[in-house]
């Protein structure tokens, strides 16, 4: 098959940032697939260009195999209109581009399947109309509930004009899916409700290239070669991660003089200044923080670590569930896991690879990372191992990308 995959943040292994999407092509590439990805070439963490040449409006790259189709977008710093101009900017450049793209890139042919994914909606109407333009079945990829969250978080009133188009448009596209593939794993009681039947969900989380972790000889060991117990959070700065709240416990544990332990945030993102503001005004000494790293060395980053942070803020919309790519990153090194969440699952519950503590309670937060920081070697080993071996039965991309050759396979076949 001739799978195109439109993905306004897609990332290749050498910038930071997810890279859902170019590990699943990988695979499908393996098996004998084609597989060509749309992204916008200016970088969400970076907030620079990171592909193009000046005078340059796009070009492709083959990263191994899987082939990006680049375009250039207005560059913004902050999360205002010129962010959403970036949005509906990439989705008529990508639906100008995607429709006669054979006619001009002789290395790439006509899709068999094209697949949009949210939580940028427009990028997923771009694919639509792809899609309608080559008569080929088109798939919506549900990574966030938009506009639900939006909503949940209070960033806006349900009578917004963009809320109520939002709205709208969300339904179009689950009508026009021949497939609707959700990464959290109730979402499908979100989706149903909108009138999708239950038989075109399928729930297909987020998961690990466990060969970027075979370097890990003993998984649990700590790597920092020095007496300070370091806690990592290791993502992007934005609303939704509630760093403030970190912040805040980062305060209570030095107020305690746990001179040993050290907390670092590796990222960027609007909230990121700040956030870096904040820790001065609070008189932080046992705060660090670094750039964002690219994909290929999120795993020696995570190394220098002895226990891993995955905060998120207190929204209801994580009734549905949640698949944050960090997590299962952070359980792929054999690190333990503070989860500082309140979700419908739970993996580091399940897999018993942390600690479990409410969000947005600073108090509850400092003292898993103290009561990490007391366990012996072998216990923080340990439950990193499970984690481990919990990623491998349920998360490793191999798996996940079977799952995904199968559903595209049914829709091209007409199965």
């Amino acid at each position: 098959m001739i799978c195109w995959i439109f993905n306004h943040y897609a990332n290749p292994p050498d910038l930071p940032g997810g890279t859902r999407h170019y590990d699943l092509a990988r695979e499908l590439v393996n098996r004998g697939h084609k597989v060509v990805i749309f992204a916008t070439s200016f970088h969400y963490l970076l907030f620079r260009e990171s592909r193009l040449l000046p005078g340059e409006g796009w070009k492709t790259e083959d990263v191994n195999g899987v082939l990006f189709v680049w375009i250039r977008t207005t560059p913004y710093q902050r999360n205002n209109w010129r962010r959403e101009w970036n949005m509906a900017e990439f989705m008529l450049k990508a639906w100008w581009l995607g429709r006669k793209l054979p006619r001009i890139a002789p290395d790439i042919e006509d899709p068999d399947v094209i697949m949009g994914s949210s939580p940028d909606l427009l990028t997923a109407l771009a694919a639509c109309w792809v899609a309608y333009r080559f008569s080929v079945p088109f798939l919506m990829e549900v990574r966030d509930l938009w506009p639900q969250t939006i909503l949940d978080m209070g960033a806006m009133s349900p009578r917004h004009p963009i809320i109520i188009t939002l709205r709208v448009l969300e339904k179009y596209l689950y009508r026009r899916a021949e497939r609707i593939i959700t990464l959290l794993p109730l979402a499908h009681e979100y989706i149903a409700a909108c009138g999708v039947p239950q038989k075109r969900i399928v729930w297909l989380p987020n998961g690990v290239d466990l060969s970027r972790f075979d370097q890990i000889s003993n998984p649990g060991t700590p790597g920092t070669g020095s007496d300070l117990f370091r806690v990592m959070y290791l993502g992007a700065h934005g609303r939704a991660n509630a760093l403030n709240v970190l912040l805040e416990a980062a305060k209570i544990i030095q107020d305690l003089n746990y001179s040993k332990i050290r907390i670092v945030l590796v990222g960027d993102g609007p909230e990121k200044p700040g956030l870096m503001d904040l820790s001065k005004k609070m008189g932080l000494t046992n705060t660090e923080f670094r750039d964002p790293v690219p994909k290929n060395s999120v795993v020696r980053t995570l190394l220098e670590s002895d226990g891993l942070i995955l905060n998120l803020e207190d929204v209801a919309v994580f009734k549905y569930g949640i698949s944050p790519n960090k997590v299962f990153e952070y359980m792929a090194a054999g690190k333990p896991v503070i989860f500082s969440v309140q979700a419908a699952n739970n993996p580091v519950e399940d897999s018993h690879c942390g600690i479990t503590v409410p969000p947005k309670d600073p108090q509850a937060l400092a003292e898993a990372i103290i009561s990490l920081s007391e366990m012996s070697v072998q216990e923080r080993e340990e439950m990193g191992l499970r984690g481990r071996q919990y990623v491998a039965r349920h998360h490793d991309i191999s798996v996940l990308a079977e799952r995904l050759e199968r559903t595209l396979e049914e829709v091209v076949h007409g199965q």
